[in-house]
Parts: C-alpha cells; structure tokens; sequence
C-alpha cells in the first residue's frame, strides 16, 4: 500500500496536496505510482459540479460565495480551480486561491488551482483522477472550475454529475442559447451579478435564456423543468440558496430514475478510451520516433510527400510495430 493511501483516506490535507502533485507529474515513475494509488483507494461517491462561464463572469467570486453557503451546511467542499497556461511560456498564474480568500481558510473547504497546460475542453490533464482524490479524502462535493473561454469547454461535462452555467446579464449573449455546444449541455443556467442596477437586467437575461433552453431537444435524463436558469448574486448571496436546492434536487431525481450513475458508467467508458489515445499519443514522443517525424515532417513542408498519404503510412509504420525506420516511401534520399 503506498504511504499516502492511509493519510489520504483520513482527510490529511498535505497527503491530499501531495497526491495531487503526484497524479499531475508526468514522470514515468511517477505516473505507475499514480496508477497504483488510484487503485488502491476507497470508492467515496462526493457531488462533482461543473462550473464554467467567460472570463470576468465572477466564477470565483461566485465559488467563494457558494462554497461557504455549502460549509455553513456542515458539507466538506473541494474547489478545483483549473487556470489558463501561457501558450510561450507554459507557466500558469494560478490566482484562483487568492481571490477565494475567506474560503480558503474554512477548515471545511479545500482549494486546488492546477494549470491547464494548453490541455482544451476547459480542464486540466489530470482533473478528473484529482477528483477521485478529493472524493476518496471524504470531500462531499466537488467544485471544478474550468479554464473559462466559451463554447468550447463541454469536457468538464464528462467528469461531473451536474455541469452549470455561469453568465453575466448584458453581456451580449442573450441569443446565444439556441445554438449548440456548451448551452446544450447546462443542467442549470445562472445568471450572475442579479443586484443593484442589473438586478432588472438580469432578470430579463433570465427570461431570454429560459425561452432559449425551451427550443432545445428534450434530454432523457431531465425532469420537466429541466435545464433551467436561475438569477444569484455572488455579492449579496441571493438566489444562492435556490440554486443549490435546485442542483440537489436535480441530483436525487436522476438517482431515483438511475440516470445517475448510468451517467456516471458512461463517463468512466470515455475516459478509459481518453487514456488509451493519450497513452498512443505518447507512444510517438520515443527519440527514435521523434527523429523518423521530424525526417518525414521535412519531406511533407518540401513538397515531397503530401499530408495525407504521409500520415496514413506512418500509422501503417507504427502499427507493424516497425519502430527501427519509417516505410520505404518515406524515406529520404
């Protein structure tokens, strides 16, 4: 059993925090010590919420502000807060916890912010296995915060029970609900900032949301009603506390009608076969295979080889288990 499995399991935070580090190393060793902890840990079933929304949309204001409603309940909450890599230097800010003060001093609450490092889909790399990390330290709900660039994040999705939607009223999206994306897979719409001289604003964001959510395709996994959008002030906290009725009682529904955790079966389906093309991906990055690419990327940028072809061959190459030297059509003169 590794020396981290005992501690972990007992809710230590710093057996928590190295295990972490841990699932996001990529070195070799560290990745088979990863696998076998994974193994080795208890199966805790937490609520894992999917919180996405555009830049400046208060996500963190709003986690801060929800996480210490759900403390206040006596429920343990992790926050794991995915930050945007530098595309030239790969480095991440990592300021989510900063912004989060209050709430990362509640000995209830545990704050994680990991670099996307250029991973898309909003999440880090290793995200989901740091969830069943936090639910294995006995956390009851999981807040993942994804990176926060629009339509494109539905990864997060995959990973969570129940996937909301955070919008900033007058933002100039009001018709951005009836296209497809990451609209069509919100369980729940909140309308952020609903206080002071938007509250009005908000509430006809609201209404223009609800009326777009009404012309998507019904989902077999939804009650009637369902997904819907809700006004909250992360300033004020109003509406909070209907939200988090709202995602419990979405969340027990799909229990008792065994949408749940078929859901959840579905989810475990695609990260295995995400694991498998990660680990082919990695196949290439051996030096030998490095070298014959680079060979063959030069032939294709000179004209010699067209993209297609160049790339049908090399999966032939590779899948002949031929590691020594690329086919003889691509190989240079």
């Amino acid at each position: 059993m590794d020396e981290l499995t005992e501690p972990l399991t007992q809710g230590n935070r710093r057996a928590l925090s190295r295990a972490i580090t841990l699932i996001e190393s990529t070195r070799p060793d560290h990745r088979a010590r990863a696998v076998a902890l994974l193994a080795e840990l208890p199966r805790h079933q937490a609520l894992r919420i999917g919180l996405s929304g555009t830049p400046g949309v208060g996500k963190s204001t709003f986690i801060e502000a929800f996480g210490k409603l759900l403390t206040a309940q006596g429920l343990k909450v992790a926050v794991l807060a995915v930050d945007p890599s530098s595309a030239r230097s790969g480095g991440s800010i990592l300021g989510d916890k900063t912004r989060m003060d209050t709430l990362s001093r509640d000995p209830n609450a545990f704050i994680r912010p990991s670099p996307s490092r250029a991973e898309l889909g909003g999440v880090a790399r290793r995200t989901r296995e740091t969830v069943r990390l936090c639910e294995a330290a006995g956390f009851d709900v999981v807040l993942i915060e994804t990176v926060g660039v629009g339509q494109s994040e539905t990864l997060v999705a995959d990973m969570s029970d129940l996937f909301i939607l955070l919008l900033a009223p007058a933002g100039g999206d009001e018709l951005q609900g009836v296209k497809r994306g990451i609209m069509e897979i919100a369980d729940i719409i909140l309308v952020n900032k609903a206080d002071g001289e938007l509250r009005q604003t908000a509430m006809r964001t609201v209404a223009d949301y609800a009326g777009a959510l009404r012309l998507l395709r019904k989902r077999p996994y939804d009650p009637e009603g369902f997904p819907k959008a809700l006004p909250v002030s992360a300033y004020t906290g109003e509406g909070l506390e209907k939200a988090w009725t709202n995602m419990t009682w979405l969340a027990d529904w799909r229990r008792q009608h065994s949408h749940f955790d078929s859901r959840r079966a579905e989810q475990a389906r695609h990260w295995f076969l995400s694991e498998l093309r990660a680990g082919l991906l990695a196949q290439l990055d051996r030096p030998e295979v490095r070298t014959r690419l680079t060979e063959i990327g030069d032939m294709v940028a000179q004209g010699k080889s067209d993209p297609d072809s160049a790339a049908a061959q090399v999966l032939d190459w590779l899948g002949g288990g031929q590691a020594q030297s690329p086919p003889k059509s691509l190989q240079g003169t």
